[in-house]
C-alpha cells in the first residue's frame, strides 16, 4: 500500500523570528512520533511577509536541512522570500530524509496588489516522495486560480499542499475551495494555515472525493493525515464514487486553447487596473 503520514502544524505566530518555536515544534512532533513522513508548515511561518535578506531562504534552508536529516524525515516548512539577481520570490523549499532540496516551488500568483514586492514564478512544481507517489505544491493565493491546481494534477500530482498565510475574512471561502479543487482534480489537498499575528486558522485536508479529513478551527492544532495514493489511483481510474472521471475528460478534451480563443480583450480591460480598494464608508 502507499501510504504516507503528514503533519501539519497550524502554529501560534508572530508576524516575524519563528525559527525557535517552530524547530521545537518539529523537534517534539518527531520525537514523539516515528510514523510521521512528512511535515509541512504555513506560507512565510518563519520570518513573515516583509522582505529582509538576513531571513532569507538561504538562510534557513540549511537549518531545516539538518533537521530533516536528523530525524529522517521530510520537511516542507512552509514558505521563505527567495533574492535572486534583482528579484524576489516567494518559495516554498521540500527536503528530503537526507537533507537534500528535493524541488521548490514558487508563489504564481502573489497576492497583488499588496505582495507587490514579490515576482511570479513561472512553473509549476511537482516531485515523487519515494514508493508513494507524486505530490504538487502551490501556494495561498494560487488556490484562487483553478488552472494551477489542474496544471498539478495533469502533471500527475495525486496530493497538493498549499501553505497558506490568510488572517482575512475569506478563509472560510478558501475552505470551501480547498474541497471543490480535490474533487475536481481527484487528488488529496491540504491547506496549512497559521493563527495569531499572521493567520486565523481553518487549516484543512480533504481526500480525492471531497470528503474533509481534517478541519481545524481558530486554535493551535497540530493533525496527521495519512494519504494513500492508490485511493487516488483508483478514484481516477475509476471514477468518484464510481461515477465521474473527470480528469480523463479533461485529458481528453482540454479547455485551455478554447479559453484563448474566446479571450473578450474589451471586456477584461474594462474592468480597471488590480489596484488596492478602498472599503466605502458605512
Amino acid at each position: 500500500m502507499a501510504k504516507i503520514n503528514i503533519c501539519s502544524l497550524q502554529l501560534d505566530l508572530k508576524d516575524s523570528d519563528n525559527f525557535e518555536k517552530i524547530n521545537l515544534e518539529v523537534d517534539k512532533v518527531l520525537s514523539e512520533d516515528e510514523q510521521t513522513h512528512m511535515i509541512v508548515l504555513s506560507e512565510l511561518a518563519v520570518s513573515g511577509v516583509k522582505p529582509d535578506e538576513e531571513k532569507s531562504l538561504s538562510t534557513f534552508l540549511p537549518l531545516f536541512s539538518d533537521l530533516a536529516k536528523e530525524y529522517d524525515t521530510w520537511l516542507i516548512p512552509g514558505t521563505f522570500h527567495e533574492f535572486e539577481d534583482d528579484v524576489i520570490y516567494n518559495t516554498c523549499p521540500v527536503i528530503n530524509n537526507k537533507g537534500e532540496l528535493v524541488a521548490k516551488a514558487r508563489k504564481l500568483y502573489p497576492w497583488l496588489p499588496y505582495e507587490n514586492q514579490i515576482t511570479p514564478g513561472n512553473e509549476i512544481c511537482t516531485f515523487e516522495y519515494p514508493g508513494a507517489g507524486i505530490i504538487g505544491v502551490h501556494i495561498c493565493y494560487d488556490l484562487w486560480f483553478p488552472e494551477t491546481s489542474r496544471a498539478l494534477a495533469m502533471a500527475g500530482a495525486e496530493l497538493i499542499i498549499n501553505p497558506t498565510l490568510t488572517p482575512t475574512q475569506d478563509r472560510e471561502i478558501e475552505t470551501v475551495m480547498v474541497r471543490a479543487t480535490a474533487a475536481q482534480q481527484q487528488c488529496y489537498y491540504l491547506d496549512v494555515n497559521s493563527i495569531g499575528e499572521q493567520g486565523c486558522g481553518q487549516s484543512i485536508a480533504c481526500d480525492p472525493e471531497g470528503n474533509v479529513l481534517h478541519a481545524s478551527d481558530d486554535q493551535e492544532d497540530i493533525f496527521t493525515v495519512e494519504v494513500d495514493f492508490d485511493f487516488v489511483r483508483n478514484s481516477r481510474k475509476n471514477g468518484i464514487m464510481g461515477l465521474g472521471q473527470n480528469l480523463k475528460s479533461y485529458r481528453d478534451k482540454p479547455f485551455s486553447s478554447m479559453i484563448k480563443e474566446k479571450r473578450n480583450n474589451n471586456y477584461l480591460e474594462s474592468l480597471g487596473a488590480l489596484t488596492q480598494l478602498k472599503k466605502e464608508d458605512d
